[in-house]
């Protein structure tokens, strides 16, 4: 492997310090809370405020001596908070209120720090809501009854949220600091090991021969490096850039090829074991062990990328047909790229795989805690590696990828520390218990309608915030109003989370569907739509889910059976209605018909299946027929 340039700079430092730093608490000694969150605290606010700049020069090259003076300024206040939070953590464990000037100082430099350091990274939107929060904290018992509060100082509101562990050091950064940060260090090193670019070529390998080939290719790959980058934008930026140009060369028009990249992206971000964080942040807040959260995360992704696999598939035969027909005679699209063989590709790099087995093995069978694993599989990588001369890691690429990883965590960390404001907002003030009863009074305690609610303010929220942000702001507010009325805790949080998730690729604001439509080079609003009817079973599947724990794999051996088949066979009836192909064309009123059927399957309950499987069984047989006639083509 080519050795990659290490960053010596100041940032370069601080990273492989924040690098080191970890992967001592988790393999040797986890510091107490206060400390462990404070030190990460501290040198992420550094890291950011030394990496993106409070303004570039004019040239667009650097920034300028006032920008420069200012930004590490504010590295140094950083420092200084990770200090004074390490040194002080017994303290600061039981703080309640401001009780010193310095104490007064700290905790308002770690809410201008966060809420700036937020701004650099993500933009307005989570510093604005962290604004409005604090703002309720201080003036939210001027308020109306209905929504005001009690009241509480500056003192208060300081100390709670800028210091204490109700705050911005609170659950959600604490996820950051130990969680979070190992598994996007372990994805920076596996991928830097070769890893993703064998999942692109073993992709190649299995699915390029097939008609559809290249859309495909991208699809089991986005899954297989989503599994472990964990974020919709760093995975299309990552494999979009070679799996978009494959299918524009194999006859895909520019939107649709960014739009099928765009949503096996975001599938990524569902997919065990990483999940983009969340899975921890699930895992913490229910208090059940994180193999739990995988189990039941498992085959609503599985359905997910199902899914959209059987479209691409339809899409590439409507092609053929339409081929054929045009007088080109095609039998498949030419694929424009080598196709190695899956056993080449596997005996030159399979080993690679090996680390990901061993974090799954040690998570799973030998029953490590999550800390443990991560630590162990992070330090396989390199050892692994060593089995290939190809493969081998030196100590510049080892140092590259920490560094990487740290970058990658940046924008996650940011909005933890954000988001804990506003959770520290809400505890303090008890509006989660009243926001919670106004769903429940305007859903007038229909499950339905709570779930509808709950889905839109997911996808808005999701819109202006990181998926992980969004998740822990509703789990907050929305997630009690659903488990209230009956629906498992479990089943509640992850559909909050697979909606957050979903603003990824729906309008107006589909960040992945903008990365991707960068790349093709197309509209990114028309890619937006074109990946959102792609992913229309995702919007389906977290109602299955809650209506009916069988999809979590709960339940008897039977009932998660037949839920199995009958999801499986609701998703390609739904994917023959919205193609409007399956042999053949189908006619509208036969796609129509389809439709409600997939409905009706991925209903739970048996009359809704029984009903379901007839009427599909007979249009597709109908279709199939009609198909096999010699004749005109029926109009759609």
């Amino acid at each position: 492997m080519e050795n990659p340039k290490v960053n010596w700079t100041p940032v370069g430092i601080l990273a492989l310090i924040l690098a080191g730093f970890h992967l001592y608490t988790s393999g040797a000694q986890i510091l107490p809370t206060v400390q462990q969150r404070g030190i990460h605290l501290g040198l992420i606010l550094a890291i950011i405020f030394l990496t993106f700049p409070y303004r570039k020069r004019k040239d667009g090259q650097g920034r300028g001596i006032v920008a420069w003076v200012i930004d590490y300024a504010l590295a140094a206040l950083a420092l200084f908070l990770g200090y004074y939070m390490f040194s002080n953590h017994l303290e600061l464990s039981f703080v309640n209120s401001a009780k010193n000037s310095m104490m007064w100082f700290a905790g308002a430099v770690s809410i201008l720090l966060t809420l700036e350091a937020s701004r650099r990274v993500l933009g307005w939107t989570l510093p604005i809501l962290s604004l409005l929060a604090i703002a309720y904290v201080l003036f939210g018992d001027r308020l109306p009854l209905s929504v005001a509060h009690s009241g509480f100082t500056m003192d208060e509101m300081i100390a709670s949220i800028g210091l204490s562990t109700q705050g911005i050091i609170g659950q959600t950064l604490g996820i950051s600091a130990t969680f979070i940060i190992l598994f996007v260090i372990f994805g920076s090193m596996l991928e830097k090991s070769g890893a993703g670019q064998f999942f692109i070529d073993l992709a190649l390998s299995v699915f390029g021969r097939f008609r559809g080939g290249s859309a495909k290719v991208a699809v089991a790959s986005s899954a297989l490096f989503g599994s472990i980058s964990g974020s919709p934008v760093a995975n299309a930026a990552t494999t979009g850039v070679i799996t978009i140009p494959l299918m524009k060369k194999g006859g895909y028009a520019p939107q649709y090829a960014a739009a099928v990249e765009a949503a096996a992206s975001t599938g990524g971000m569902i997919l065990p074991p990483v999940m983009g964080a969340a899975s921890f942040l699930i895992a913490d807040f229910l208090q059940i062990p994180y193999t739990s959260v995988l189990s039941a995360a498992i085959f609503p992704a599985l359905l997910y990328f199902i899914s959209i696999f059987i479209m691409v598939d339809l899409n590439a035969a409507k092609k053929i047909e339409a081929s054929k027909k045009a007088g080109t005679d095609a039998s498949g699209e030419d694929p424009g790229y080598e196709i190695k063989s899956a056993w080449t590709l596997i005996k030159a790099n399979g080993h690679l795989m090996l680390p990901l087995l061993v974090l799954i093995y040690l998570l799973t069978i030998a029953k490590f805690t999550t800390l443990d694993s991560a630590f162990w599989a992070i330090v396989s990588i390199p050892v692994v590696a060593l089995l290939k001369k190809s493969s081998r890691m030196s100590v510049s690429s080892i140092l590259y990828a920490l560094q990487d990883g740290i970058r990658s965590t940046l924008g996650v960390a940011a909005a933890c520390a954000s988001a804990g404001i506003v959770v520290g907002a809400i505890n303090m003030t008890g509006i989660g218990l009243r926001f919670s009863s106004v769903l429940i009074e305007w859903s007038g305690g229909h499950l339905l309608i709570m779930l509808v609610l709950t889905m839109v303010a997911s996808i808005i929220l999701g819109m202006g915030l990181p998926a992980v942000a969004a998740y822990v702001v509703l789990a907050v507010l929305a997630a009690p109003a659903i488990t209230s009325l009956g629906v498992d805790p479990l089943a509640a949080h992850l559909f909050i989370f697979y909606f957050g998730t979903l603003s990824s690729i729906t309008p107006p604001l589909a960040i992945a569907a903008f990365t991707t439509a960068g790349i093709a080079k197309t509209s990114p609003f028309k890619t937006g739509f074109i990946a959102t009817r792609l992913a229309l079973v995702a919007f389906v599947v977290p109602f299955m889910f809650v209506y009916g724990n069988e999809l979590l794999l709960k339940g008897s051996f039977l009932s998660i059976l037949i839920s199995i088949v009958t999801s499986v066979t609701g998703i390609y009836v739904l994917s023959v209605a919205l193609e409007g192909y399956m042999k053949g064309k189908v006619l509208l009123v036969s796609r129509v018909i389809l439709l409600i059927s997939a409905l009706l399957l991925l209903n739970v309950g048996w009359v809704t299946d029984v009903i379901g499987v007839a009427l599909a069984a007979l249009v597709i047989l109908f279709e199939l027929r009609r198909s096999s006639t010699p004749g005109p083509e029926a109009a759609t």
